[in-house]
């Protein structure tokens, strides 16, 4: 009888219990869990009404023209046919989550997640703000949630080189540390401009959340929209210098790169906290926002501890051995 062997599976058998699967299996597949999130939240009544259309094309202000005359094309475009592009739209983030979730499929799910990714950022997102005259805050979810798919998806694609981190697996470290640098400087920029500093852009931003949500978060947003009421250039500057020193973790030694990725973490959830979870239990969001992402994101830059590296190798020593035993057979 043939065994099956899932990926990072280091038993025998159909069954692969989660504490089988490789830590970048497992970042693989929350990544999976989130992309399905955002396919259901696109099947939201909300989706298939005006208002969804309207959104997107609210996405063309401030745009350089050349950039926003194709959102409104877009949003145009779409009203015209509204229930049939929408639950492809919601299909295609099911199917990517679902293809990340399969391991045959996994990579041309990323790739496709790439692809989807920009174009919902553009058309979507309006590139979130940033390229307005007062450009976006973090707490707005600058510089978009979407790009941040796409990051995962390139540092998360399938690949067995040894590095002192999952994210350095598939583009190197060099590369990973790049990455992160500009993603995290960008944030640390972000919360300086005008959208962060003004004294009641922060408060502001995050009572707009307010809305529709449920009672427990909504009384956490509107007490902490009160308390920073005013005080957007000291928060913009605490959120900026937490950024920069997060920024700067992977290229420190290995216990306080620790300690920056804790920070990462720490930062993305006080974020999604003030983005309202996304909206997703408002009935109009259409994902997490850049909270969870950016916290996923700085798991695939914890320092990978020796004894792990050498559980990876015996794992893929195993399973390789595996693998030759039924070819053989």
């Amino acid at each position: 009888m043939s065994q099956t062997y899932a990926a990072g599976s280091v038993g025998t058998g159909n069954a692969t219990s989660l504490a089988d699967l490789t830590p970048r299996r497992k970042l693989q597949l929350a990544l999976g869990v989130i992309w399905l999130l955002d396919g259901i939240l696109q099947y939201q009544a909300f989706m298939y009404s005006k208002a969804f259309p309207q959104m997107l094309a609210s996405g063309a202000a401030g745009n350089p023209a050349i950039l926003a005359t194709p959102i409104t094309w877009n949003a145009g475009f779409i009203a015209h046919n509204l229930t049939a592009y929408n639950t492809i739209f919601a299909t295609i983030q099911v199917a990517i989550g679902l293809g990340i979730a399969w391991r045959p499929a996994v990579k041309p799910a990323l790739a496709a997640s790439v692809v989807w990714a920009l174009g919902v950022w553009w058309f979507g997102e309006g590139f979130n703000g940033i390229l307005t005259s007062s450009g976006s805050s973090p707490v707005a979810g600058a510089p978009g949630a979407v790009i941040i798919y796409g990051l995962l998806a390139v540092l998360l694609w399938p690949a067995d080189r040894e590095a002192p981190f999952e994210a350095a697996r598939a583009v190197g470290r060099r590369t990973a540390q790049a990455l992160w640098l500009i993603l995290w400087t960008s944030l640390a920029y972000f919360a300086l401009l005008p959208a962060s500093r003004a004294p009641h852009a922060i408060s502001q931003t995050i009572s707009g959340m307010v809305a529709g949500e449920p009672g427990w978060l909504s009384w956490i947003d509107s007490h902490a929209a009160s308390a920073l009421s005013g005080q957007g250039l000291a928060a913009s500057i605490v959120l900026s210098a937490a950024c920069g020193v997060v920024a700067l973790g992977t290229y420190l030694p290995s216990g306080v790169a620790r300690a920056a990725v804790v920070l990462a973490i720490v930062v993305a959830a006080a974020l999604w906290l003030a983005e309202g979870l996304g909206g997703i239990f408002t009935g109009s969001g259409t994902d997490p926002n850049t909270g969870p992402l950016l916290a996923l994101l700085a798991l695939t830059f914890w320092p990978v501890h020796s004894a792990i590296k050498q559980k990876a190798i015996k794992q893929k020593a195993i399973k390789q051995k595996a693998i030759t035993q039924r070819e053989g057979a």
